[in-house]
């Protein structure tokens, strides 16, 4: 019984795992005994108070009939699961274990249980209930410490989805001996077909992904149509004790409204089969000799020194911030033994995707150590990154709807053998020859710089709307003042050069000129303009080259859009840069993105 408001909203406030498990006696219920807990475990807990006259459990119930209860229900589901533990006494790890009903009925069974929650206040309430020395630990998995092999069965209860799944494999395969068990009973997204974040993993990925961590599917049974009828019911106890949820609970009444729309939301879903409820039974089989993970702080130093010895420099603590850590870039390695061998990197990027606010990301760094950069099957670490990374992130109902990059010649034949990528475009190089230095005298120009911010914003986000308008038929990345600052003027190496074009007269920003001077000539790495607008700026960065005594201009752009520079007189030539977009996972077609890209070399290069 895992409903938040709204995913997208709520994730960031909700990271808890869900389950609240304690039998609790009608007593008095104001104030209410569960007004502490985070909302809404708080409201599902006194709901079912007022309703059933205890709070058994606030996991979902599992209805055999319509004539079944909810605390039968959710009792099944209990049964359910125990009725699967190994019959000899084991040693557990319960992933989320709410208040403990769970928790104290394996301790009386015999098994030697240790919980773990994010949640301070369901630890309270457990050395409350059940006494202070119950071995419970206000934890996450992901800072959860124990000796290799210290359990026999890992359990997770409706706390999986709050958990990335490359965590949840990655620690049982530390905290499991061979043959030891994982057990998820827990909602699923069984498939994704439309543009937006999902609230599931989707249970496929869990599957495929299991087997990368050496671990076979014992069992799974699909709950779906048993645990549907618990979002019925929680909406018609939210309804008839809406007055008393709010005046015990102190709520606002919008943040019962928001649960019920997050609830009638989740009804719908599975009723047309988008989400879905299952027990999965894993077992450890194997450990693989490659160790997938996502990469940490901690890790960065192994990071440096993959990337020296693949790129033949160096990579700054500062850079690697600039570039992953204030950007929310999500990077997965490879390990083999405690070595890193691998690396894949995902830059987050705003994105315009035909008209519409979408978020893309720029594959980067990718790298695999050079004793083992042969392997390029489906059995070696590129693979495993480049299929792995798209299946948890890339696609309908993931964080990032379209995957896009800059891959060398040979990376590029070999993600396309792999069934990785499939290209949807390529850059061409247009140069130009400097011009004299005289103004032209209807513009001006401005040169921007960090101390500029409250004149330059404005100028800088007129330009950018004006570019999105003519880019509606398109795929851009957002070039907006809170982009060019951290781009450009962030950036911890280069130094850029921004340039306002202006109206001599009227002050009427023309557009944004981003140019780089080194010994090949004056780059022009980006420019934010109507598309109209591109041959006067183009004019301008000429003019610019010649005051500064470069030898020649030159950008690049996608080509699909070369009709707009072909009007400047430069000279065009292939720049030997594809475009590759993500094939494997679940998404816009290649074919969908095909020649829509807007991209030159600001977008590409990270120098």
């Amino acid at each position: 019984m895992t409903k938040t408001i709204n995913h997208n909203l709520m994730q960031s406030s909700m990271q808890l795992f869900r389950q609240a498990d304690h039998i609790f006696p009608v007593a008095t219920v104001t104030p209410s005994p569960f007004k502490n807990l985070p909302f809404p475990l708080n409201v599902y807990a006194h709901a079912l108070l007022l309703q059933e006259g205890s709070a058994t459990y606030l996991h979902y119930g599992l209805f055999q009939d319509d004539k079944t209860s909810m605390q039968a229900a959710q009792q099944f589901s209990t049964d359910l699961l125990l009725a699967r533990l190994p019959t000899l006494l084991c040693r557990i790890l319960e992933v989320g274990v709410g208040l403990g009903t769970t928790f104290s009925l394996l301790t009386q069974r015999g098994y030697s249980v240790h919980g773990i929650t994010p949640d301070a206040q369901q630890i309270a309430y457990i050395q409350k209930s059940i006494g202070e020395d119950a071995s419970v630990t206000c934890q996450s998995l992901e800072g959860f410490n124990a000796q290799p092999e210290s359990f026999d069965v890992v359990l997770f209860r409706e706390s999986a989805q709050y958990i990335e799944p490359l965590v949840i494999f990655d620690k049982a395969l530390d905290l499991l001996p061979p043959s030891g068990d994982l057990f998820i009973i827990d909602e699923f997204a069984l498939k994704y077909d439309k543009a937006g974040a999902g609230g599931l993993h989707l249970l496929s990925g869990v599957v495929t992904l299991s087997e990368r961590f050496g671990f076979e599917l014992v069992e799974h049974i699909d709950l779906s149509a048993m645990a549907a009828p618990t979002l019925d019911y929680l909406l018609q106890v939210t309804t008839k004790h809406r007055k008393s949820l709010i005046n015990d609970l102190a709520l606002d009444d919008t943040q019962l409204t928001q649960l019920d729309e997050s609830n009638r939301t989740y009804q719908k879903k599975y009723a047309s089969g988008h989400y879905g409820y299952a027990l999965l039974h894993f077992r450890k089989k194997t450990t693989p000799k490659w160790r997938l993970r996502i990469l940490d702080k901690n890790q960065t130093p192994e990071l440096f020194d993959l990337f020296k010895k693949t790129f033949n420099h160096d990579m700054s603590p500062a850079f690697w911030q600039w570039k992953y850590g204030s950007n929310s870039g999500r990077e997965i390695g490879v390990w083999q033994e405690n070595k890193l061998i691998a690396h894949y990197g995902g830059i987050n990027r705003k994105i315009l995707f035909f008209g519409q606010p979408q978020v893309a990301v720029q594959i980067g760094d990718v790298m695999v150590d050079a004793s083992v950069r042969g392997m390029l099957t489906r059995k070696g670490p590129f693979f495993l990154m480049g299929a792995t990374f798209p299946e948890r992130f890339v696609g309908y109902g993931k964080p990032y709807l379209v995957g896009f990059g800059f891959p060398n010649e040979r990376a590029m034949k070999v993600a396309e053998r792999l069934g990785l990528y499939a290209e949807v475009g390529h850059m061409v190089e247009y140069s130009w020859k400097p011009l004299s230095k005289f103004p032209l005298w209807g513009t001006r120009l401005n040169y921007i710089d960090r101390n500029q911010m409250n004149f330059a914003a404005p100028a800088i986000d007129e330009c950018w709307q004006h570019m999105a308008a003519d880019l509606q038929e398109a795929i851009v990345g957002v070039r907006d003042w809170k982009y060019l600052q951290h781009r450009y003027l962030e950036h911890p190496n280069q130094q850029y050069r921004i340039v306002l074009v202006k109206n001599r007269f009227s002050g009427r920003a023309r557009g944004i000129l981003i140019l780089r001077f080194d010994p090949e000539g004056c780059e022009i790495v980006d420019l934010i303009a109507s598309l109209a607008e591109i041959p006067l700026l183009i004019i301008h960065a000429r003019r610019l080259a010649g005051i500064h005594g470069a030898t020649r201009v030159f950008c690049h752009i996608t080509e699909n859009f070369t009709s707009y520079f072909a009007t400047t007189g430069g000279t065009q030539r292939s720049a030997n840069i594809r475009i590759p977009a993500t094939a494997w996972s679940n998404g816009p077609t290649p074919e969908t993105l095909k020649n829509r890209w807007w991209l030159m070399s600001g977008d590409k290069d990270f120098r």
